[in-house]
């Protein structure tokens, strides 16, 4: 992953356009209405910069299909994925308990993030991860972030998830990427790292990803895929 680099800045021309996956989700809403129903306990994590506004429609989507959806209820995330994990571990491990099942993490970007992080240190109350536009690898390092860290600070972030990529996560995972996205690189969201992982390409930008309807297809059949899976 050494020769890895943040997308090229021609590539943000993709992220101008991602309200046309907008578009792209009306002219899918027949196809969308044959999604898969369940009844799965779900919990929807935002991207950085974001809050629980931004993963509306697609919770929307999900709760009518009848999933129990929930939006992580932190405010914007700020990026701090230390302080997060723990957060989300206690509301997860809280509604796990209520419901006697495992809670299925979708996450977007850095939400990906700590959701994956969250599976990692607590499988017993996850029943998989599903990601898209996630770094799997060197955190934002590979990210149009990557300026704003000083050389010997991202050296140490990309060090602390090369070492906690060495723990395996023992649940199911979806990492969906995109060719197109301009915010993180394609090749640093592909897990490669949990032999479980199924990795998945789509079509549209980075912030496009959240409203593309092959994504929402995608998180429909994983949720009925797994189903409900018992904490007992």
């Amino acid at each position: 992953m050494a020769a890895l680099q943040p997308p090229p800045i021609t590539r943000l021309a993709w992220e101008a356009l991602s309200g046309r996956e907008l578009g792209r989700l009306v002219l899918s809403t027949p196809s969308l209405r044959s999604a898969p129903r369940g009844s799965a306990a779900v919990v929807v994590l935002p991207g950085f910069g974001a809050d629980d506004a931004s993963t509306l429609p697609l919770r929307a989507f999900l709760g009518r299909l009848g999933h129990q959806v929930q939006g992580w209820s932190l405010g914007r995330n700020r990026g701090d994925v230390p302080d997060l994990v723990p957060k989300v571990a206690d509301a997860v491990l809280d509604l796990a308990s209520r419901r006697g099942e495992r809670v299925h993490l979708v996450g977007q970007s850095l939400g990906g993030v700590v959701a994956r992080e969250t599976a990692r240190e607590h499988p017993e109350a996850v029943a998989q991860v599903i990601t898209f536009g996630t770094p799997v690898v060197g955190g934002p390092a590979y990210t149009r972030l990557a300026f704003t860290y000083p050389r010997d600070r991202m050296a140490d972030v990309v060090a602390e998830i090369d070492e906690r990529n060495r723990i395996p996560i023992a649940v199911p995972i979806t990492a969906v990427h995109s060719h197109r996205d301009g915010i993180v690189a394609w090749q640093a969201c592909i897990d490669s790292v949990n032999p479980q992982a199924v990795n998945v390409e789509v079509s549209s930008s980075h912030l496009g990803m959240g409203l593309d309807p092959r994504v929402w297809r995608l998180v429909a059949d994983r949720l009925a895929a797994v189903g409900v899976v018992s904490t007992r």
